[in-house]
């Protein structure tokens, strides 16, 4: 239990009504859990607005709520906390409840349009591979050590956060790396946290669903090298030319990273095949099991923190060498017929070029690429057609098919996609609704020693459809299809 007065010390405070010293047990800004000894915090959503929520919280006598507006009647024995912003509000009880987690260990941020779950995992697995006792906050799943915690948000909220830092901090974590989305950054849910430092991978075109436009989503991206505290380093992607931007109002310490500029971080590809990377990283060379440019930009980007973190440069290459990626992310499997199937999380088109690009490099003449794509339903739905058109350019083969059409029509996803296909593709373009008849469409397309890219959901294990999400992993259903087509 904490006094109220404690817990609201970094709160900007417009006003308050009754007591401050009353004892808390708990925070939430989800009314049904409201209970006489919790906190209410009443944030402000896309869909509902927790002031709405405020006389349930006061039904079920909440020990304090927390509010951007009075209600026009006070209850007696509920003390109220007037704040210009309640998702701000939010972030600093929640850090204050857990007593300051994130001061307690090197928290490391990594934002940015791509690469993020990919740069968080490798640098988990560095880092323990180093000696230290290491927390993961993904996409794909939070981990305390080797302690999987499933993921639902790529960032967490504020609450859940800091109650997981604490975790780490409980279970002896020095260090905890993790993504941070545009959407965290204006919902305001790592306010509070201290970052010892924060990576900026690259950015394009994504999520304008909810930013609406581009420059309102770089402005997100920039906010969070805007709150890195002095004494604190941002590592920065150079051969992105919104790069600099990030940085242009930080306190931290700026460092850069690239493969086409001499930086404070330099790479270069020596060879990049289906086995693996060949580099040389900073006058050394590494063979590395990731596979693609993209994949030495987040080799490089990990480097450089650990660099940054004062650790042995030669110790950190020799780690890297021997990490495998994230799931999901050009994960492959090979057939009995010798196809080639890779599982990709490519959800963008830079993503999806990304990956494209990487098996033309890596391919020989006489195979065959099939790609497999989707679009995700109540979505930035202006990167359909560009998904599709960029699925033609650099395929031989292409089925368009469902992804998460969650609340929208599947074939009304398929119909903007198909807008990007160009007359001189539709002989070589399928549209297939469901998504397993596609991957065995697939499958059946493939000859001994082809290429088929599953793209779009990577490690996700469902699919969700009308708010209903059914069991699906694309890398199974693509095992299975090999084995019942005999390939």
């Amino acid at each position: 239990m904490q006094l109220l007065q404690t817990i609201l010390k970094d709160v900007k405070v417009l006003d308050t009504k009754g007591s401050l010293g009353v004892s808390v047990a708990g925070i939430t800004f989800d009314s049904r859990q409201v209970r006489e000894d919790v906190v209410f915090v009443a944030v402000r959503g896309v869909q509902t607005d927790g002031h709405d929520f405020i006389p349930k919280a006061e039904a079920l006598n909440a020990a304090a709520i927390v509010c951007e507006a009075l209600p026009a009647q006070l209850q007696e024995g509920i003390t109220y906390v007037v704040v210009k912003d309640s998702k701000e509000a939010l972030g600093y009880i929640a850090s204050a409840f857990y007593d300051f987690p994130s001061k307690k260990l090197q928290l490391v941020g990594v934002t940015g349009t791509n690469g993020k779950t990919t740069s968080v995992t490798l640098l988990h697995k560095l880092f323990r591979e180093l000696g230290y006792h290491v927390g993961l906050l993904s996409t794909v799943q939070n981990q305390i050590d080797e302690e999987v915690i499933p993921a639902t948000h790529t960032t967490p909220d504020a609450v859940k956060l800091n109650e997981l830092l604490a975790q780490m901090v409980k279970a002896g974590c020095t260090h905890c790396f993790m993504e941070v989305s545009s959407h965290a950054m204006v919902q305001q849910r790592v306010a509070g946290l201290t970052f010892a430092g924060g990576v900026f991978t690259n950015i394009t075109h994504d999520h304008l669903d909810y930013h609406g436009t581009f420059d309102e989503y770089i402005k997100a991206k920039k906010s969070f090298f805007d709150i890195l505290p002095k004494g604190a380093f941002a590592l920065i992607n150079a051969d992105d030319k919104r790069g600099p931007v990030m940085v242009q109002n930080t306190q931290a310490n700026v460092h850069y990273f690239a493969l086409r500029k001499a930086v404070n971080f330099k790479a270069r590809i020596i060879d990049n095949t289906i086995q693996g990377l060949h580099l040389e990283v900073d006058g050394h060379e590494i063979w590395c099991k990731l596979i693609g440019a993209f994949n030495a930009y987040n080799l490089l980007g990990a480097y450089g923190v650990a660099v940054l973190m004062d650790e042995d440069k030669m110790e950190t290459l020799t780690v890297l060498s021997s990490l495998s990626s994230a799931v999901g992310r050009f994960d492959y499997v090979v057939s009995d017929a010798q196809i080639t199937g890779i599982v990709d999380y490519a959800h963008t088109p830079d993503a999806l070029e990304n990956v494209l690009n990487t098996i033309q490099q890596i391919r020989n003449p006489n195979q065959k690429v099939i790609t497999l794509v989707g679009c995700g339903g109540n979505r930035d739905a202006a990167k359909r057609p560009v998904m599709a058109d960029i699925a033609c350019r650099f395929s031989d083969k292409v089925i368009l098919t469902s992804d998460n059409p969650r609340f929208e029509e599947p074939q009304a996803i398929l119909e903007d996609m198909q807008k990007g296909v160009k007359p001189l593709d539709y002989k070589k373009t399928l549209s297939v609704l469901d998504r397993r008849e596609a991957i065995k469409t697939a499958v059946m397309l493939a000859d001994e020693n082809d290429i088929i890219l599953v793209a779009g959901k990577g490690h996700e294990t469902y699919q969700e459809i009308k708010g209903v999400k059914y069991d699906f992993d694309d890398k199974q259903v693509l095992h299975e299809m090999f084995q019942q087509l005999g390939k």
